[in-house]
């Protein structure tokens, strides 16, 4: 058959293995690939019209219409999702398309450079173009208006969303949406767009990418909020008000006068936010009930710094409420979204806990996403009883044990994933979820999780706000980076840290800085011998910048001989390991961070029951800051005492959460190399 130009489908054409298999899976592309190799692929025809007919060996007929995906595509089979034989015609027309004789030359924009074998091209064509081109008339048409209807409804409410432009080394555009992905893998063609969400959601989310798209061309940005820019409901203004009361008289009384009545009362104001949508807020009042219940259990969970940050973060969102209240206050999409199936890559595992409890959370990425998730769980301890990572690593989950499923490829068909990217997964039926060995699956990562060069990863992520008003997203800074050279690896006894340094492909130094964790006595053991291994791989981790450098938190290690999880590893840490000379702080840190540890203390014991060592160290802490040169930071630390001697505790309020996001937000920047803290910041 010879093709003429006018019948070139160049959305078949554009279809990469890849893409197939998202829209079916590997188990059928692989077997449309042995029939037709086999020779038992179909006889294709192209009708006027652009339709692809073939008729299979067995008698089946399958047409390919234009301008309609795969699963709306007609086929004898009777199947009403992608079948081998829809999947077959696509791979038999690109090897007919590719027989067409050389004077016949594709479009370009749709890449129809197939492999030299007849095999669809392993790599998609860069197109520079934009979803936003669909206007509501073609999303009615292609995803029906009960979709349209839905979107329209969190619409209204409001979402925010971030973009991804086609690039040449990324050249699907997608959309990370709070609780879902979209990707749209065929240039100008809506009917192949794919997502992570359930089937029921696919017509609704799709919407809602385009849309996200429309608003960030308008306004030539990728973090953009869509809708719900209107004023705050009363609703959901009345629950935040509500919730920062509660926070307040936390922050007069302190934490020795919060009784079971007072986290009864948060926890009325965390479902109060839930129900308003307002999931940020509801998350910062979740973590304060935890800190409560830490501290009332004599639990090592609770830090008063991270009990005086999370007051903060709610003053702080609120403040910040009226200029973005979808990014600040949190989207209001569904607290939860399920997935349809979804392959998931093991990342490694951080273990935590209490004197009562284990938490494991074991990282994954989501390759089709090009995002990492966490699934997290929580086990008791019973008292006196002592359970190590290594111990815990043979407990079951989802059927096998811990340290399998941390390096492991996960598949699942009852997964759901939370806004700030979370996930959890249960087994279901038997082989809704299986669990198999990691293999060469981190090598295979796409270029958004698997990094060959992290300062242009760091760079292109550009400037994010402030943690205290940043989306509460679980995993967003894990990553895998590849290792072309490990340079050093020696411990601080001091800090009680083993640092070693490493170079990634483009050159780059990071820095593999793990702390000591009392509950995996052998992890630093384990992590520097996976380093000193001769044929280093990668490492997967979270990844900062600190004082200028660029810094991972290591979570595994991937060498020759497989994957090495540091706090599942066994030992009791008594390796001897080669020093390093401990690093003193620089003087901003020691400052801000002296301070904070003030402002701490004054919310610990309460603003009305400040003792007289902890009004000292307020004052001695405006001073450090002042001769360090801080002096926006000194006056409002004093300006806290000033408020503190002459109005009493309770006008001192705004002046405490004054000063602590100041300083949160100075030291924050400091550390990531963001910009210089100075005096008049």
């Amino acid at each position: 058959m010879r093709t003429e130009a006018v019948t070139i489908r160049a959305d078949l054409l554009a279809l990469t293995p890849r893409t197939l298999a998202s829209l079916a899976n590997r188990g059928l592309v692989k077997r449309a690939e042995k029939d037709l190799a086999a020779g038992a692929g179909p006889k294709v025809t192209v009708g006027e019209d652009g339709t692809v007919h073939g008729r299979f060996p067995d008698g089946t007929d399958t047409a390919l219409p234009p301008g309609l995906g795969l699963d709306a595509a007609d086929c004898g089979c009777g199947a009403t999702g992608v079948c081998r034989h829809r999947i077959g015609l696509v791979l038999a027309y690109q090897r007919t398309a590719e027989d067409t004789d050389t004077d016949t030359e594709p479009e370009a924009e749709g890449g129809a450079d197939a492999g030299v074998d007849g095999s669809p091209r392993a790599e998609a064509v860069f197109v520079d173009w934009s979803p936003a081109e669909f206007d509501d008339e073609a999303l009615a048409a292609a995803l029906g208006r009960p979709a349209l209807t839905a979107a329209r409804r969190v619409k209204e409410h409001g979402y925010l969303a971030r973009l991804h432009r086609p690039t040449a080394a990324d050249p699907e555009p997608r959309v990370e949406l709070p609780t879902c992905t979209v990707r749209f893998p065929v240039p100008h063609e809506l009917g192949y767009a794919l997502t992570d969400a359930s089937a029921a959601l696919r017509g609704e989310v799709v919407a809602l990418a385009v849309w996200a798209f429309r608003a960030g061309d308008a306004e030539r940005s990728t973090e953009v909020s869509v809708g719900g820019r209107t004023a705050t409901t009363e609703r959901a203004d009345a629950a935040l008000r509500s919730a920062l009361a509660l926070a307040d008289d936390l922050l007069l009384d302190g934490v020795q006068q919060a009784g079971p009545v007072f986290a009864g009362s948060l926890a009325r104001a965390q479902r109060s936010l839930t129900a308003a949508s307002l999931h940020w807020p509801a998350g910062a009042v979740a973590e304060l009930r935890e800190q409560l219940d830490a501290y009332a259990a004599r639990g090592t969970r609770y830090a008063a710094e991270r009990f005086a940050l999370l007051l903060a973060e709610l003053h702080a969102r609120h403040r910040a409420a009226g200029r973005d209240p979808v990014g600040v206050l949190g989207t209001k999409e569904a607290p939860q979204t399920p997935l349809r199936r979804v392959r998931l890559v093991a990342l490694g595992c951080r273990v935590g806990g209490t004197a009562g409890d284990r938490v494991a959370e074991t990282y994954f990425a989501h390759a089709e996403a090009g995002i990492a998730l966490v699934l997290r769980k929580r086990w008791e301890v019973t008292e006196g009883q002592s359970l190590t990572g290594h111990e815990l690593s043979a407990r079951r989950l989802l059927g096998s044990p811990l340290r399998a499923l941390a390096t492991a490829n996960v598949v699942s068909e009852h997964t759901a994933r939370a806004a700030d990217r979370t996930v959890t997964i249960a087994r279901g039926r038997i082989a809704a979820t299986s669990v198999t060995p990691l293999g060469s699956a981190w090598r295979e990562l796409p270029g958004s999780l698997l990094l060959t060069d992290v300062a242009a990863h760091l760079r292109a992520a550009g400037e994010r706000p402030p943690r205290l008003i940043r989306p509460r997203v679980e995993a967003e800074s894990v990553r895998v980076v590849r290792v072309s050279a490990v340079e050093s690896i020696g411990y601080d006894p001091a800090a009680q840290r083993l640092e070693a340094v490493v170079r990634d492909p483009a050159g780059n130094e990071i820095l593999v800085r793990a702390d000591h964790n009392p509950l995996c006595p052998g992890g630093l053991d384990a992590l520097a011998a996976a380093l000193g291994d001769e044929e280093v791989q990668c490492v997967s981790g979270m990844l900062r910048r600190a004082h200028g450098r660029i810094v991972l938190d290591p979570l595994a290690v991937l060498t020759a001989i497989g994957v090495t999880v540091p706090d599942l590893a066994p030992g009791d840490g008594d390796t001897t390991l080669a020093m390093v000379p401990s690093r003193p702080s620089d003087p901003v840190t020691a400052a801000l961070e002296s301070a904070l540890g003030a402002l701490s203390e004054a919310a610990h014991h309460g603003l009305r029951r400040l003792t007289a060592p902890a009004r000292t160290r307020l004052t001695d802490s405006a001073t450090a800051l002042r001769r360090t040169g801080l002096h926006t930071a000194a006056h409002l630390v004093g300006a806290l005492d000033t408020a503190l001697t002459r109005e009493g505790a309770t006008a001192a309020v705004p002046a405490w959460a004054d000063a602590q996001i100041q300083l949160a937000v100075s030291l924050e920047l400091h550390q990531e190399g963001a910009g210089e803290v100075r005096g008049s910041a």
